[in-house]
């Protein structure tokens, strides 16, 4: 089954690139239109886009699908539910599939809620209270995107359809369709994990590596940039663009500096992403959204490889993640450590491979635009960090002595691994070549002056020269950032982003929960409502209940009181 769904998505991949490399040389779009109910004015409609930059993300998106499903075969081979786990991933796609070819909210919140189901599915796979943890975080960060997207449906029922491509323009315009427009962003937002919604891509890492391959890389985290570069047009010349473009730096400066003070193989390749991920939202908030589509395409190439080769390697160190216990592994490893190493270069923005085309390219256009200087620095210096962590990356594991387990034999996993991993190392290498020449028609020169156009050579340079800097460890070394025990804390902890998205909201929450619930629905409301008058109706009930059962004693009472009364009158006359 598993080599069956690889080879047909293999298939489907390649005839989707090439329908693609059609339609974008033509200018061909198919809308197609399918009406399932007419009420009123409002009509439900499925409707399917299919242009050039859904074709090619589809294509995309599958082949990194088909090599994963085939490496599984081999990772997940020990699993005793492994049919389970690929019906999962594919269900996964076909959810992906759908958020990619619809231009219309209801189709997009079916797919985007697919999404973030089977994430959960496959997050929680492994059964265990740490899964169980990060699945639940992911899910309601994730909810409320969601919640914003169902807003933005009803706010769209006002106009008479939900096909948001219609409305653009009006939105730009009408300051209460600006409403759906921030309800998108927001939902975007979450999807992505940009901040303050940050903490579950790295808390996703507990599921297998072959889900965060390729979930983690084009999928899941990219639906939230892709909904964005179709709601392009909201973000040009909009305090939403400007909002966004913050956020996502900040985004960006985070994830890059945590990146450097973790020692877990997965969530560096996490925040990595994370990082990425921001500079995507960074370009597309200042309105290149071609760029950030053909960055976000180069992106899911080397990354998924980038989990892949970590599977590798994890496999190989007996489940352990930590850096500090590898070292060596390009003599034990030198196929998985070339790939590794390639996907890097890539990452860093090596020239010629597929991350030079797309990241050198972004930079320049921000050098040449108009800018806050606030936001070129976080630009610029985000991008030095990368090399940064990359470097410190290879630093710990491929270079030096092997310091786990002398009893650990270490050699490159099967090929049915290493055959899913060379075919995305050939597409890293030439991948950003091909796209650059096929999404922009014409040849694009950018002048810049000197120290601008050599700006981008000096933050990767600086970069390198700091995580070596970092990494380099001695009998005689002393540790700078055990000086700086807090500020270590403060930045390898993504800001307190986990404690703040957890236990230091929900905490505060139950406390004031419980207050309300003591002093209120169980106090003063129950002392004026409920048991007030059911005490109130008790003492009124025994009264009566005395009255009616000492009807004798009544009479002679009232007697003895009327004799009394009489008597005393009579004396007074």
């Amino acid at each position: 089954m598993n080599l069956i769904s690889s080879v047909f998505l293999l298939m489907t991949s390649i005839s989707l690139l090439l329908t693609s490399f059609y339609f974008l040389m033509n200018e061909i779009i198919i809308f197609l239109e399918w009406e399932l109910v007419s009420l009123n004015s409002s009509s439900i409609v499925m409707t399917f886009l299919f242009d050039w930059m859904s074709l090619m993300f589809m294509s995309f998106v599958l082949l990194i699908s088909s090599m994963v499903i085939y490496y599984s075969m081999e990772y997940m081979s020990g699993d005793v539910n492994m049919n389970r786990f690929i019906m999962l991933v594919l269900l996964f796609v076909m959810s992906m599939m759908l958020l990619i070819i619809s231009p219309n909210l209801i189709s997009i919140l079916l797919g985007w809620d697919g999404l973030g189901l089977v994430s959960y599915c496959l997050v929680i796979y492994f059964n265990n209270i740490k899964s169980y943890n990060a699945g639940m975080l992911t899910a309601l960060l994730n909810r409320i995107g969601d919640v914003a997207l169902l807003l933005a449906i009803a706010w769209m029922l006002n106009y008479g359809s939900w096909s948001y491509i219609f409305y653009l323009e009006f939105m730009m315009k009408d300051s209460i369709m600006m409403l759906i427009g921030m309800l998108v962003v927001l939902a975007a937002m979450t999807k992505s994990a940009q901040i303050p919604f940050s903490s579950w891509l790295p808390a996703a890492m507990a599921a297998p590596t072959p889900v965060s391959a390729l979930v983690h890389s084009s999928t899941l985290v990219t639906a939230g940039i892709y909904l964005l570069i179709r709601f392009n047009i909201l973000l040009a010349n909009s305090w939403m663009g400007q909002l966004l473009l913050l956020l996502s730096g900040l985004t960006m400066f985070m994830s890059g500096l945590g990146a450097n003070f973790e020692f877990d193989l997965k969530k560096i390749i996490a925040l990595s992403t994370l990082s990425q991920l921001g500079l995507m939202m960074m370009i597309l908030s200042m309105g290149y959204y071609k760029l950030a589509f053909f960055h976000l395409l180069t992106h899911a190439l080397f990354k998924a490889l980038l989990f892949m080769c970590a599977g590798a390697i994890i496999h190989n160190m007996n489940n352990s993640q930590d850096l500090r216990l590898m070292g060596g592994l390009s003599i034990y490893m030198p196929l998985t450590s070339t790939c590794f190493n390639v996907a890097n270069l890539a990452l860093c923005g090596m020239p010629f491979l597929a991350g030079f085309y797309s990241k050198d390219l972004i930079l320049e256009v921000v050098s040449m635009s108009m800018m806050n200087v606030f936001i070129y620095f976080l630009f610029f210096f985000s991008t030095g960090l990368t090399v940064c962590y990359s470097l410190r990356l290879v630093y710990y594991s491929m270079t030096g002595d092997l310091n786990c387990s002398s009893l650990n034999v270490l050699n490159d996993e099967s090929w049915v691994m290493l055959r899913g991993m060379l075919v995305l190392v050939l597409m890293s290498i030439i991948g950003g070549s091909m796209l650059s020449w096929l999404i922009f028609l014409t040849p694009h020169t950018i002048i810049l002056p000197f120290y601008l156009k050599f700006m981008t050579l000096f933050v990767c340079i600086l970069g390198g020269l700091w995580g070596y800097l970092i990494s380099k460890t001695s009998l005689f070394f002393f540790n700078k950032s055990l000086s700086m025990y807090l500020t270590s804390v403060f930045v390898g902890s993504m800001w307190f982003m986990p404690y703040i998205s957890t236990y230091g909201i929900i905490n505060y929450s139950l406390k004031y929960g419980m207050n309300v619930l003591k002093n209120f629905d169980q106090g003063w409301s129950e002392f004026m409502g409920s048991q007030n008058l059911y005490k109130q109706l008790v003492l009124f009930s025994q009264f009566y209940y005395t009255m009616q059962n000492n009807n004798l004693k009544i009479y002679l009472l009232i007697f003895i009181l009327w004799f009394t009364v009489l008597m005393m009158i009579l004396v007074l006359l």
